[in-house]
């Protein structure tokens, strides 16, 4: 055992190891440290050392970021698990159930954008050909502002 490993306690790690694993920035992890999206402990020197739990946790938040998921919406997702140790199967799929009903949205959303990007997506410009066709004398503004046939319920048929 090396002298740097020693001062370590079980299952943790320095920054550079999560930032190696997760692929952040060691700039990134401090900002979702200062943000309360993880807990990082101190070692004697004062280094911060994390949970290797603390892997899922930022993993989670890059793949949610990705995903167009606001900070404030992923620390609501995140507030349920504990901090001080890994979360248990049944708090991460607590966690996870909550989370999927804005992803099943997003997808309805995504896929909706999708099948109608390239034609009508309701927004009352009538600039394109088709969009008379579909939406003539803009029938979707009727149901509200905004692109209605991707982000409203107003049917296009």
């Amino acid at each position: 055992m090396t002298p740097a490993s020693a001062a370590l306690k079980p299952n943790q790690l320095p920054i550079g190891e999560v930032a190696r694993r997760t692929g952040l920035s060691v700039s990134a992890i401090r900002f979702y440290e200062e943000r309360g999206l993880v807990t990082a402990g101190r070692n004697k020197g004062g280094q911060r050392r994390f949970a290797r739990s603390d892997i899922r946790r930022l993993s989670f938040i890059m793949i949610a970021q990705n995903m167009g998921f606001s900070l404030q919406r992923i620390t609501l997702a995140l507030s349920g698990l504990p901090t001080h140790r890994a979360p248990s199967k049944a708090e991460w799929a607590k966690m996870a159930e909550d989370f999927r009903g804005d992803l099943e949205d997003r997808i309805v959303t995504l896929t909706r954008l999708k099948d109608r990007l390239d034609t009508c997506i309701g927004c009352g410009c009538l600039s394109l050909d088709d969009c008379g066709l579909y939406n003539k004398q803009d029938i979707a503004g009727r149901s509200g502002s905004g692109p209605r046939y991707v982000i409203g319920t107003v049917s296009s048929t």
